[in-house]
């Protein structure tokens, strides 16, 4: 069974910030080697979640990977996400779909802070 990857984001009205998630994912798939990934939005920005979904089952997934592209479990993740989830569950039935735990505590998070805040000249 092929596995499909979703990287969903929030999406903005600003074209070049749905552009930098779309080059992240890009990024996944050529550093990952994965052959089914996707951007999708929560709002703002196409595609969204269901129909990054469709597309990648159209393509011969039979199970999707959410990787939300946010920083914190906020309400759209704890609320929104998994309504949108059982929904395209419903409408692809056999197709399992998971979601991964957001950026948000991930350890390297506080490393690329530090690593922002080296050309600014801080001192300890």
């Amino acid at each position: 069974m092929k596995t499909g990857i979703v990287i969903f984001a929030h999406g903005s009205s600003v074209p070049s910030a749905n552009e930098a998630v779309r080059s992240v994912t890009r990024q996944v798939q050529e550093s990952g080697g994965y052959e089914l990934v996707d951007t999708a939005f929560l709002e703002a920005a196409r595609p969204d979640l269901a129909e990054a979904v469709a597309g990648l089952v159209n393509r011969g997934a039979g199970r999707i990977v959410v990787a939300p592209y946010f920083l914190t479990l906020g309400i759209h993740l704890q609320r929104d996400l998994p309504k949108i989830v059982e929904s395209i569950s419903l409408a692809h039935h056999g197709v399992e779909i998971v979601v991964t735990p957001p950026l948000d505590g991930h350890p390297t998070l506080s490393a690329i802070l530090l690593e922002r805040l080296q050309p600014v000249g801080l001192r300890k």
